[in-house]
């Protein structure tokens, strides 16, 4: 059943209260001494016209008599001033904290969030996009926090409370001021929600898109210039802004319709409470003190409630800030450890493929279908086949990344399932085709993979990776920064780094995704060296590409739609005649060989 426009209106500002208002529950006392001296600044400022109008009447009558009159009203609006400072500052002291505290604590769980989605999660989201909604999400929360405790509540405190003193003296003047007041916040609230808050949010939602794009095109730079794109670039970039523009503005004008209705209203009960009072003066039921002190107290419900305006609107623009960080926290992780995981602890490295079944989310037929294999302890194991056989998803499964649909996969014969996968992924190191390397030093990208380890440990792996030579090289050695994504190191020296984290890792299981596929000879030399110091002792599975790779391996499994249709020696597999994996090599030699032509 679908929504109605009302209840998915409604439905953020729900979603982000609940949001804020659980966040705050952590800290409830700071909360209470918050709104405590908030509420206590406020009163100060809610006597101060009544003080006013005892003033005025004091100076009006005989000077003997109203000089102490006149003085009292000025020690006691003098005091009232005082309070309203030193609980202001308190309360703002105290905002302080709890604030930084909420956003900090948004950001953290965002980010753990964040990092436990699915691989499929983020490969479908752009990463800039992902920082905006949490950046914007957590600033957003800042202004929200302020709006209720620091705007909203002092308004609805002064609103209520001079509305009682006006009708005790005058019931009809009390009357006017709340009928006013609740018309004001009414047109407020409704233009808000039903006329400013949808363009918001479709405003945001291009907000997102923009920061996407900018991240894709500058971390994508060095294949802008390799084709000489910049000005498609540009001109790609200038489409989205005119959409994020045209949306904003929107936005941006309905918002200055709102406060332009907003001010009708204010004008009219300024009118009517000017022409009330000045109606019971005329009649003889108000003294000049009490002109004043009506006058006063409208200056301060005037003032307060022109803000209500401004403070409605930025309730609303941070909820639309918030939706999609909100949103974010209640999607569910696509992989999450299972209730009563324990630690996977591997002692041999056996992997059992025990009747899988697995389909991708969305696809109707299963990649693997009642899927059995079984990789002994120590074994090598080169995986082959065409392009989407199935090579890459089997390590992902072996990894976890996804869930299997039917069956299970066992390490040592327990179902990885039951482990949590921190401690699954611990027994399995990884190199990839494409390392990714993070934008911090050598030393701590090598030691990644086991945290604390001594420059001692780093240095014997990277000696390992054959990278010690060339760390040394650079002008900060290990210390080096390696640049986003390790942009600033080649090729091969990337792969030379995730060889030596592999090492230092020391894990049980190891699987290597081709790593020497695009290198020159002298860096697949050394990489290859290295490959075969590290699979000494383990249980490795190589991904090939290049079936030279795979030549020594124990045994090759040759992949063709998630079925192994062959598998053996390197030898024994080339002489089948018409064997996948022969015409699989034969057709690399051939290009190899035109390639020597040439």
């Amino acid at each position: 059943m679908s929504l109605s426009p009302k209840t998915e209106r409604q439905e953020p500002f729900r979603a982000v209260l609940g949001f804020t208002f659980s966040h705050w529950g952590r800290q409830r006392w700071r909360v209470a001494g918050v709104v405590f001296t908030v509420m206590a600044a406020t009163a100060a400022d809610l006597f101060m016209p009544l003080y006013a109008g005892r003033l005025v009447d004091a100076v009006a009558g005989e000077k003997a008599s109203g000089l102490q009159a006149a003085l009292v009203a000025l020690a006691m609006m003098i005091a009232l001033g005082a309070g309203t400072v030193f609980f202001r500052h308190l309360s703002f002291i105290g905002i302080t904290a709890m604030t930084l505290r909420t956003m900090s604590d948004v950001a953290r769980e965002a980010f753990a969030r964040l990092q436990r989605f699915s691989t499929d999660w983020h490969a479908n989201n752009f990463a800039g996009s992902t920082v905006r909604k949490i950046t914007r999400g957590m600033w957003a929360l800042d202004l929200l926090t302020d709006t209720i405790v620091i705007a909203l509540l002092p308004s609805l405190i002064v609103l209520l409370g001079t509305t009682v003193l006006l009708a005790w003296h005058w019931p009809a003047m009390g009357a006017v001021v709340l009928a006013g007041a609740l018309i004001y916040c009414a047109v407020t609230i409704l233009l808000s929600l039903r006329f400013v808050a949808p363009a918001a949010t479709l405003a945001n939602s291009w907000d997102t898109r923009l920061g996407g794009a900018l991240a894709d095109s500058i971390s994508c730079n060095p294949v802008v210039k390799a084709f000489g794109a910049e000005a498609r670039e540009d001109s790609r970039l200038t489409g989205v802004l005119a959409k994020w523009a045209g949306r904003t503005r929107r936005t941006w004008v309905r918002g200055t319709w709102s406060g332009t209705a907003q001010q009708i209203v204010l004008l009219a009960l300024r009118a009517a409470v000017i022409g009330l009072v000045i109606w019971l003066w005329a009649n003889g039921q108000a003294s000049p003190g009490d002109v004043a002190f009506v006058l006063t107290s409208y200056a301060v419900v005037h003032g307060y409630l022109r803000d209500v305006g401004q403070h409605v609107h930025n309730l609303q623009r941070s909820v639309n800030d918030m939706e999609e960080l909100v949103a974010m926290h209640s999607l569910p992780f696509g992989v999450p450890d299972r209730p009563g995981a324990t630690a996977m602890d591997v002692t041999a490295g056996e992997i059992a493929f025990e009747r899988v079944t697995f389909h991708y989310g969305g696809h109707i037929e299963p990649l693997y279908r009642d899927f059995s294999l079984t990789i002994k302890a120590g074994e090598k194991v080169g995986l082959v086949g065409r392009s989407g056989s199935g090579k890459t998803t089997f390590v992902k499964l072996v990894q976890r990344l996804y869930d299997v649909t039917g069956g299970r996969i066992a390490i040592d014969g327990r179902d990885i399932a039951s482990a949590t996968q921190a401690s699954l992924r611990a027994q399995i190191a990884i190199v990839q085709q494409e390392p990714v390397l993070f934008h911090r030093s050598l030393a701590e990208n090598i030691a990644y993979g086991r945290p604390g380890a001594s420059m001692a440990q780093i240095e014997q792996a990277a000696k390992l990776a054959n990278a010690h030579e060339f760390i040394m090289r650079l002008p900060k050695g290990y210390g080096t920064l390696v640049g986003e994504r390790g942009v600033k190191l080649s090729g091969g020296e990337r792969q030379r780094v995730a060889l030596a984290r592999a090492f230092l890792a020391d894990a049980p299981i190891l699987i290597l995704d081709e790593a020497t596929s695009s290198l020159d000879s002298e860096s697949e030399a050394l990489i290859q060296e290295a490959m075969e110091r590290l699979m000494e002792g383990r249980t490795t599975i190589v991904i090939a590409h290049r079936l030279s790779t795979v030549r020594a391996m124990d045994r090759i499994l040759v992949f063709d739609r998630g079925k192994v249709v062959e598998e053996g020696r390197h030898e024994a597999l080339l002489s089948h005649d018409g064997g996948i994996y022969r015409a699989l090599f034969e057709k690399q030699v051939s290009e190899l060989a035109k390639g020597l032509v040439v």
